[in-house]
């Protein structure tokens, strides 16, 4: 049996291509200055006292590696699966969510792509672009709709769900544009038409999750309160 295991992983990564490119650098320079900017020390110094908060985080960094997993591979460099980072923004805030999703797309990237080139890219459009832009959609819709239980489930993270998907294809089907051979043609056909088939399912994964956690856990949301969504005032 170990010999077994021993040979899978040797094989896994025996097959992974190493190879980087000055365009694989510049994107991973790219990388490290967006965490420069977004960089959370006030949440990371909390986190550090906060065992309970570190133990959510290891669940959701797990479970959002296996949900991963769950991939179809449709040809070379597009991969289809759910997403779940409108749960993640709204349980740790964008700026810890995306820390948060970059251990989970680093496995992405080496054992599924097997390029771990694509990392950085993976990880500015199909990760750092979805969240942030779903955070803009949350914060005015916060600042700009009646504080509701139904609104915070159906747009905090339904709408946003959906949105999602929509911000990760668009981005990298814009990368497999310029970087592949393929076609803007053959990408909306083969591609581009999937976000109606994925943004549906990926709002009602992430409505249902945040619906649980409102009625069971709402301690584990960002900024959840029942004095905002529910108590009269």
């Amino acid at each position: 049996m170990d010999a077994s295991v021993t040979q899978f992983w040797f094989e896994r990564v025996n097959n992974i291509d190493w190879i980087f490119t000055a365009g694989d650098f510049a994107a991973l320079f790219l990388l490290v200055l967006w965490l420069w900017v977004l960089w959370p020390t006030a949440e990371l110094a909390r986190l550090l006292k906060n065992p309970p908060r570190q133990s959510q985080i290891l669940i959701a960094t797990v479970s959002l590696t296996g949900l991963w997993l769950l991939n179809a591979n449709v040809t070379a460099g597009i991969h289809i699966h759910f997403l779940g980072l409108v749960v993640l923004m709204l349980m740790f805030g964008w700026r810890l969510a995306t820390l948060i999703a970059l251990p989970p797309t680093l496995f992405f990237s080496l054992f599924v792509f097997k390029l771990p080139a694509e990392f950085a890219v993976y990880a500015l459009l199909g990760v750092c672009l979805p969240i942030f832009g779903c955070f803009l959609l949350y914060s005015q819709m916060f600042k700009y709709l009646p504080h509701q239980l139904f609104i915070y489930i159906f747009c905090g993270s339904f709408l946003n769900g959906f949105l999602s998907i929509v911000f990760h294809i668009l981005a990298w089907a814009a990368w497999l544009s310029v970087s592949t051979d393929y076609s803007w043609e053959f990408l909306s056909d083969n591609y581009l038409v999937l976000i109606p088939l994925l943004g549906f399912p990926e709002a009602l994964l992430n409505g249902m999750a945040i619906t649980l956690l409102v009625v069971y856990r709402p301690d584990w949301l960002y900024d959840y309160s029942d004095r905002t969504y529910l108590w009269k005032k």
